[in-house]
């Protein structure tokens, strides 16, 4: 008997990465006739322009953002009555737009099948969306997180001001343009703010490495290399006292099993 031998997997030839990124293939889109969503669709007609698809048994309606109030509340009306997502994607670099998304969800029993749906529209550098926080109340702190991550204002708001950043932050950190790092300002920002620009040098801009791992800080990274065995407690004559038990909580004790109390039910 011949065995043949198997081929061997040589896979250190292979290329693991192109020279362009990787397409994932679109999922299938479904036109408004043949889903549930026809009526929806048929109903915003009447009000506004509007083109869009169903996918994944999602539909996404895309309108002008002058036509975005009438198409909220129409689909209000319809019982799309929980806004659960805004946002905006920055397309600054491939078209030179904002797009901003609304996810609707509708929790009425006539609308199942057809529970989710995404509302969109386009605005270029500079413009102003109509707020929507009159229409759903949930839509106050998005469109305060969309201004202050994605610079975007929205007229009408009852109080368009950062929500997540400080007030005299300068840029809008969820942009593509953003530095990954934050700009050279950023990198004093607290240093400046807390003790002054005097302290520059003696205190260093912030550490923005995720990764890093000092041996020799005991007071951000648990003492690692120092740590007490179990089962032995630290000398109160060297300066091997963790940090947690050098500054506990003074409303906080330690509890004995001694003390401790096995319920048989929960009040």
């Amino acid at each position: 008997m011949i065995r043949r031998k198997s081929p061997s997997l040589d896979v250190q030839k292979k290329p693991y990465h192109t020279d362009r990124f990787y397409e994932p293939i679109l999922s299938h889109r479904v036109a408004f006739e043949d889903s549930p969503f026809l009526e929806v669709y048929e109903a915003l007609k009447q009000k506004v322009e509007v083109e869009g698809y169903v996918e994944l048994n999602q539909a996404v309606f895309y309108v002008s953002k002058d036509e975005l109030r009438e198409t909220l509340v129409t689909l209000k009306s319809l019982g799309y009555d929980v806004l659960s997502e805004l946002s905006a994607i920055d397309n600054l670099a491939i078209n030179n737009t904002l797009e901003m998304f609304y996810q609707i969800l509708s929790l009425d029993e006539k609308n199942k099948g057809r529970k989710r749906l995404r509302v969109k529209c386009s605005l270029s550098e500079g413009e102003d969306m109509p707020s929507v926080s009159d229409i759903y109340k949930c839509a106050n702190w998005s469109e305060r997180e969309c201004y202050d991550m994605l610079g975007i204002r929205f007229e009408g708001h009852p109080f368009m001001k950062r929500i997540l950043m400080p007030t005299d932050w300068v840029g809008h950190p969820l942009r593509k343009s953003y530095p990954l790092q934050g700009d050279e300002a950023a990198s004093w920002y607290e240093v400046d703010k807390v003790f002054g620009r005097e302290y520059r040098d003696i205190i260093g801009p912030e550490q923005r490495d995720s990764a890093r791992i000092d041996r020799e800080d005991t007071v951000h990274f648990a003492r690692i290399g120092k740590e007490v065995p179990r089962g032995e407690k630290p000398s109160e004559l060297t300066t091997e006292v963790t940090y947690q038990e050098a500054h506990k909580p003074l409303v906080v004790k330690k509890l004995s099993p001694k003390k401790t109390k096995k319920l048989d039910k929960r009040k």
